[in-house]
């Protein structure tokens, strides 16, 4: 057994910079999330021009015209879900490293910077617009949030982001420490599959111009996408998480935590298991 110490007062070097990172990618995210649902268009290639050059070794069958349409990725996804996965991200690291209760008190302010955002630009959106400068059509249509989206918004993030900690904070002790790959992806499909959930049919179940094949196909993309955005990053998380444990001198084991996710303070008795613990 490693040595153990007590993190608590300890001042991290690198802690407020991911927070800041976090609360950056949740806030850009969700604007762009409420601008705009896109679609890639399929890959089509012309099989009959790339494999031209081979006419010698392939004959006359070089120069058939063939077209082949590729449908890569046929879900609608929101705009946001090119960033959001980075949250979660963000999130993995600052539970693997600083433990549940800092990665917990991140997730509500979180939540309060969105919470505000989101109260800031409805507002802005029922003042009169003035006669000169940007019309008020354009605000509406690209930043306008009902109240419906915005609690959605709001519950889904709460709702998955937390999964996500806990799960990894569990999963952590449970493997003692080994398989980070696993904690990363497993939490992920957890945190992700509550978030997409809960927003995607708080969000449009019911409503008008959005059919139930609609919120399927874009429950499917979004989760699609966002786990295999983590599965991607998996590398980058490996170098950052350990870089931080080295550079902080911590790595967090949640042994004893409260996993109530309205115990927002610190515990004055957490304690930490620094590098060597298992």
């Amino acid at each position: 057994m490693g040595k153990k110490n007590q993190d608590i007062g300890k001042q991290f070097q690198y802690y407020d910079i991911v927070m800041a990172a976090f609360v950056t990618v949740l806030l850009v995210s969700n604007i762009a999330s409420a601008a705009r649902i896109v679609q890639f268009t399929p890959i089509i290639l012309d099989l009959g021009r790339l494999l031209s050059p081979f006419k010698f070794i392939l004959g006359e069958v070089a120069t058939v015209p063939r077209i082949l349409e590729i449908n890569w990725f046929p879900w609608p996804l929101d705009a946001g879900t090119f960033l959001f996965p980075l949250a979660y991200i963000f999130g993995d690291i600052l539970t693997e490293v600083y433990g549940y209760a800092r990665a917990r008190r991140v997730i509500w302010i979180g939540f309060g910077a969105n919470a505000l955002m989101s109260g800031i630009i409805m507002l802005v959106g029922l003042i009169p617009a003035a006669p000169f400068g940007p019309s008020a059509h354009a605000y509406s249509e690209v930043l306008g949030l009902t109240p419906r989206i915005v609690g959605a918004s709001l519950l889904a993030y709460w709702a998955g982001e937390f999964s996500n900690s806990f799960t990894l904070a569990k999963m952590k002790v449970w493997t003692k420490g080994r398989f980070l790959w696993a904690r990363t992806i497993g939490s992920t499909l957890v945190g992700q599959c509550v978030d997409t959930a809960v927003f995607v049919f708080a969000a449009f179940l019911g409503a008008r111009g959005f059919a139930i094949t609609d919120i399927v196909g874009i429950l499917i993309g979004n989760y699609i996408w966002k786990v295999g955005t983590e599965v991607l990053f998996t590398p980058v998380t490996y170098l950052v998480v350990g870089g931080l444990k080295r550079a902080e001198c911590v790595d967090h084991y949640d042994r004893k935590t409260n996993f109530n996710p309205f115990h927002v303070f610190i515990p004055r008795k957490m304690t930490a298991s620094f590098r060597g613990d298992p």
